[in-house]
Order: C-alpha cells, then structure tokens, then sequence
C-alpha cells in the first residue's frame, strides 16, 4: 500500500474537532468516508494533532496508507478525493511518502494563528474573536513575550490524562496588526498541550484589558496551577497554521 501525505484545510465551525468521536460529525470521519468513497475500502487517517470542536486547519497534515487496488495516481490524488469532500475541508495537497513517516510522531514543530478584531465584521464572524471591550495592542504584545522560551504550560492548558509531559518550547510568540483594528497572534513551538493556545490568548487578552499584570501571568505560568488560569479564548479565532518536519513532504507548500 503507498503510503500518503495529505496536506488539509478545513472550515471547522460545523464539525466537533478533527478526532473521530462516537456521536458528533469531526473532520477525520468525513476525510475517511471520502477515501472510502474513491478506493471502496475503510482507511484510517492519522493527523498531526487534534484540534478542538470550531478551530480550524491551514496546514493540518495526516498520513494514509492508500490501497494498491485504487490505481489512482500520485498527481491525481488530491483532486480525487476533494471531490469526494464537502465545501468547507479540502486536501490541499498529496504526497507519497516513506513508509516510516507518521505525521503526528515527526513532527518537529507546529504553529498556529489566532485572529482578534476591535470591532464587529460579517466577514469574520467566523473567524476570529470579536473583542467588544477596548484592550491595548501594546499590553497584548508584552503578555506575549512572558510565554517565549521553554516552560513548563500546565497552568495554561486543559487537563488530558493522557499527557504526562507539560513542558513545551516556544520559538515564536508574538502579535502583529495586519490590519485596522485586526490583530494577529502567532505561535510557534515544538509541541502544544491540551487548550493551550487558546488559554493563552485568553490570559493575554485579560492583561491587555488590565484586568492581570504581565508579572501575574510570568508567577502562574510558573505556579503550574490551573487554578491561575484565565477563561479560554473562543474556537472560533484559531488556526493549525503549519507542521514541519524535518523531511517535509510539504516544504514547499504556499503560506501566505
């Protein structure tokens, strides 16, 4: 079976996260149902990272091993299998890859987006947080630096029993305006725990309406008590922007 790279993107507003569950629609099920849908058999998808119920994927990577009986080509695959898919998630790209690749285990760092506006648009309803209260660029920037270097996110994230390891580097964490009253957030890190970005956007954003000091946030990122954590910022401004890999089957790819 060739083993395959899928390089997606998905409006996750309708669906309850990527992961499969039992009684809500995620993007994994509907990706697997399209790959059954083009080779006639139940294939397994494995992405690199879950997302939550309304976040959604830019660069979101999966792996896939693709029957030999599809006799589908490799510059056909993706085209294929978008047309198996709904509007709102494509497959922007598709590799053949080494056996040995898993895009979840390989990774070697992950960055993801988040977009705040001051002001009320149609436009971006769906994709970003809308801010009502007045808040300082300025303030959100500096809570950004707190979270640069390697750190223990216990503090700023959800409890999963599965993770045993809280601790995460951070190369890049930093706010840019990309336009009039649009805020950007970009991070980038070699792992994310359970909620974490969207903690600490939350907390970055309760120090920017001056409700914490920056210093505040520096003692309960180190506190590793859950207790010191702000509400979450909503699913709706969050994007999987980029995996890499150190043998990136989509180096290449276009990032805007």
């Amino acid at each position: 079976m060739p083993h395959c790279a899928l390089l997606v993107e998905y409006d996750g507003t309708d669906y309850a996260g990527w992961q499969r569950q039992l009684n809500a629609l995620t993007v994994q099920e509907v990706l697997e149902n399209a790959l059954e849908s083009i080779t006639g058999q139940s294939l397994t998808v494995i992405g690199s990272g879950r997302t939550d119920r309304g976040v959604h994927g830019f660069g979101q990577v999966a792996h896939v091993d693709i029957p030999d009986t599809s006799s589908i080509p490799e510059k056909q695959l993706a085209k294929a299998i978008n047309s198996s898919l709904p509007p709102d998630i494509r497959v922007r790209a598709a590799s053949f890859v080494e056996e040995r690749f898993h895009a979840r285990f390989q990774a070697v760092r992950r960055e993801y987006k988040y977009t705040v506006c001051d002001h009320y648009s149609v436009f971006r309803r769906r994709y970003a947080w809308q801010v009502w209260m007045p808040f300082s660029p300025t303030l959100l920037s500096d809570a950004a630096e707190v979270f640069v270097g390697t750190h223990n996110f216990t503090t700023f994230s959800k409890h999963n029993p599965d993770t045993e390891n809280y601790c995460c580097h951070v190369e890049q964490a930093a706010w840019s305006e990309i336009e009039q009253g649009v805020w950007c957030f970009h991070i980038i890190a070699d792992r994310f725990v359970y909620g974490m970005v969207r903690s600490l956007v939350g907390a970055m954003m309760a120090a920017a309406t001056n409700k914490r000091s920056t210093e505040d946030l520096r003692q309960a990122l180190r506190s590793e008590d859950r207790a010191r954590k702000s509400p979450l910022a909503p699913s709706t401004g969050l994007v999987l922007w980029r995996v890499r890999y150190d043998n990136d089957p989509f180096a290449h790819a276009d990032y805007p």
